[in-house]
C-alpha cells in the first residue's frame, strides 16, 4: 500500500513538472499535455473499440521502431483485427501519428486508476503488447484484472533495476502478471528466474528483424547522394553536443580530400542547429541543399525520420550518444548497410553494442586522438575497413529471428483468431 502510495504520489509530481514545463515553453511538454487533452471523447470519436482490437504500446519512437516487425507481422496474420498503438513521449507520437501500419495512434493517458480502467473499458483489446521496458502500474493491473494477455517483447533487465532490490516488490508483482516475457539475452532471464518469473524466455531483440527489412525497402534519399557526390561520407547519426564538438575538433585538424561530414543531432531545435552551425560555419542545412547546390562539405539534418536511410550512403556511421550518461543510439541501423561503427565509450547497457565491440565491429573512441586513428584507419587501409564492415553487417543477419518466436507463441496460446 505504501509503494503505491508513493507511486501514485510520483505520477502527480510528474503531471505537474511537465505542466510547469509547458508553461514555461517547452515544446514537448507541451505536446505531451495537448495530445493527452480530452483523450475520452477522442478515442471514443475515433471508433476504438468497436472492433476486434490488438494494444500495442511503445515509450517513444526506438521503442517503435524496436516493436514495429511484431506489429507488421500481427497486421498481416490477423487481419481481421484493429490495431492500437499508443506513445508515451511527444518523440515517438509526432513522427508516427501518421503511422499506416496502426488503425489508431494516439498518446497513453497518465498512469491513474481511473485512466486505466476508462481506458480499457473504451478500447477493450484482445492482446496488450508493451515493449521494452514500459511497466505501468495501473495499466497492467487492470489488463490483469481483466484477463487480458500482456506481452512484454524485446525486454531488457538488469542489477540495478527496481524489480531486483529490496523495496521493488511492487514492480516484481507486475512482472508476475505478465502473461510472458519475451527477453533479449540469457543475462536477463537468468535475473527474471532469480525472482521466481518463469513465465520468460529468450526471444532475442526484434530490432534486429527490422533492421535488417531495411536491406529490402525501397527507400532513397536523391539529395543525399547528390550532396556526396563523389566524395565519401561520414554519417554521424543521433548526435548529442560532446558528439558534435569532438567531430568540430576533427575536422578542423584532418586532411579531408574525398570526404563529406553528414550530421543528424538527436535535438533538432532551431537553437541547437544554430550551435552546431557555429562549431561547422561552413556548414549547410538539409532544408537549404533542398533549395539549390551547395559547395559546401557540411551537411546538418534539420528533421527527423530520414537517419536510417542516410546510413545507406555513408561510408563510415558515428552513433552518438556515447559520452552522455544515457548511452549511445542505435547501432543496428548503420551495421545492417556493412558500415564500420564508431562510438564514444559509455555503451555498456546496450548488450548488442557490447557484442559487436567484441566482434570489432564497432569502434570505441574516448577522445580526439584515437578518433584520428580509427578515422585514419577506414579510409587509408581497405583490408581494415572490409573486416570491420563485413563483421557488422553479419551481426545484424545472425541475430534475427525475434517476431518469429512471438509470433509463434501468440499462435501456440491461440490469444487471438484468424476468423
Amino acid at each position: 500500500m505504501l509503494a503505491r502510495a508513493i507511486y501514485n504520489t510520483g505520477i502527480r509530481l510528474y503531471r505537474a513538472g511537465v505542466g510547469l514545463a509547458a508553461m514555461g515553453g517547452k515544446k514537448k511538454a507541451s505536446l505531451w499535455l495537448k495530445g493527452r487533452q480530452h483523450w475520452r471523447s477522442r478515442m471514443k470519436q475515433a471508433g476504438i473499440g468497436q472492433h476486434r482490437l490488438i494494444w500495442v504500446h511503445a515509450a517513444s519512437l526506438g521503442e517503435f521502431e524496436q516493436g514495429r516487425p511484431v506489429l507488421e507481422a500481427l497486421r498481416r496474420q490477423y487481419p481481421a483485427y484493429k490495431i492500437l498503438l499508443t506513445f508515451f513521449s511527444p518523440s515517438g507520437y509526432e513522427v508516427r501519428k501518421d503511422y499506416p501500419g496502426a488503425d489508431y495512434v494516439c498518446y497513453l493517458p497518465l498512469d491513474t486508476r481511473r485512466n486505466a480502467r476508462d481506458f480499457m473499458d473504451i478500447a477493450r483489446p484482445h492482446l496488450a503488447i508493451f515493449i521494452k521496458y514500459e511497466f505501468w502500474y495501473h495499466f497492467l493491473t487492470e489488463l490483469y484484472t481483466r484477463k487480458i494477455p500482456v506481452l512484454l517483447v524485446s525486454g531488457i533487465f538488469r542489477e540495478s533495476q527496481s524489480f531486483f532490490k529490496g523495496y521493488g516488490g511492487m514492480f516484481r508483482r507486475l512482472l508476475q502478471q505478465l502473461t510472458h516475457v519475451f527477453v533479449q539475452n540469457e543475462s536477463s532471464l537468468r535475473l527474471l528466474q532469480g525472482i521466481g518469473i518463469q513465465t520468460a524466455s529468450v526471444s532475442g531483440d526484434t530490432r534486429f528483424d527490422r533492421v535488417a527489412a531495411l536491406l529490402t525497402e525501397q527507400a532513397s534519399l536523391p539529395l543525399a547522394a547528390q550532396f556526396a557526390g563523389n566524395s565519401r561520407l561520414l554519417v554521424a547519426g543521433s548526435t548529442w553536443p560532446e558528439d558534435e564538438q569532438l567531430l568540430a575538433s576533427w575536422w578542423k585538424q584532418t586532411r579531408r580530400e574525398g570526404l563529406k561530414l553528414v550530421l543528424a543531432p538527436h535535438e533538432i531545435q532551431e537553437s541547437h542547429i544554430r550551435q552546431i552551425q557555429g562549431l561547422f560555419p561552413e556548414a549547410v542545412t538539409w532544408s537549404a541543399l533542398k533549395t539549390g547546390a551547395t559547395a559546401s562539405d557540411v551537411l546538418i539534418i534539420d528533421n527527423v525520420g530520414m537517419l536510417t536511410t542516410l546510413y545507406r550512403y555513408a561510408h563510415i556511421a558515428y552513433v552518438g550518444g556515447g559520452f552522455g550518461k544515457d548511452g549511445i543510439h542505435n547501432v543496428l541501423e548503420p551495421a545492417v548497410y556493412s558500415k564500420p561503427v564508431i562510438i564514444g565509450p559509455e555503451y555498456s547497457k546496450y548488450f548488442e553494442a557490447v557484442e559487436l565491440v567484441s566482434q570489432k565491429g564497432a569502434l570505441v573512441v574516448s577522445g580526439l586522438s584515437n578518433l584520428e586513428d580509427y578515422m585514419k584507419r577506414l579510409l587509408q587501409e581497405p583490408a581494415f575497413y572490409a573486416e570491420t564492415a563485413a563483421i557488422a553487417g553479419n551481426y545484424v543477419q545472425a541475430n534475427k529471428g525475434a517476431t518469429g518466436k512471438i509470433l509463434e507463441y501468440i499462435q501456440e496460446k491461440r490469444f487471438l483468431s484468424k476468423e
